[in-house]
């Protein structure tokens, strides 16, 4: 009987330890498929990581209608084509508007390229200096705010608060 008892107490332990052990590969398992998961679905497969520097451009703004504002460059990121972005200027606090891409024509202010100008795409180290078009739209110092759409995916991929344009 004595022996028998001692059988039972011995097999308690080692059940409980292969019970814990199995809970917590379980629970690993769980919590790397929800973390996963959740990665995934807040990139939708397809992460894009980009950077631009704004700076005043040369010349101060006047009364004219052909003023250079500011230029940004691209710091960082993958190219991406002229026809998928939307470049806004929001100055002082107005409305914003859309600038026309380098080519185009039209509009109240217009993106003339620097750098690689012989293709279609923004790539990092290229960039663009903000100009008015026809339209005076900073005569003194002003704070712009610009905004960069990639109208495709129709998400914002960066923003430049007040730049100065002096």
């Amino acid at each position: 009987m004595q022996n028998e008892n001692r059988n039972e107490e011995a097999v308690s332990p080692v059940i409980a330890t292969i019970l814990m052990v199995a809970i917590t590969v379980v629970l690993a398992g769980v919590l790397y498929v929800w973390a996963s998961s959740l990665a995934e679905g807040n990139t939708d497969g397809n992460l894009a990581l980009y950077a631009f520097s704004g700076e005043d451009a040369q010349g101060a703004p006047s009364d004219g209608t052909e003023d250079n504002l500011i230029m940004l460059t691209m710091t960082q990121g993958s190219d991406i084509n002229w026809a998928t972005i939307s470049v806004k200027l929001q100055i002082d606090g107005a409305a914003p508007v859309t600038c026309d891409n380098p080519g185009g024509s039209g509009g109240v202010c217009v993106l003339e390229e620097f750098g690689t100008t012989t293709d279609q795409e923004w790539s990092v180290g290229d960039g663009v200096t903000i100009k008015e078009s026809g339209t005076d739209l900073c005569s003194t110092t002003c704070s712009i705010d610009v905004t960069i759409t990639d109208t495709r995916e129709g998400k914002v991929i960066d923003e430049t608060n007040d730049v100065p344009a002096e």
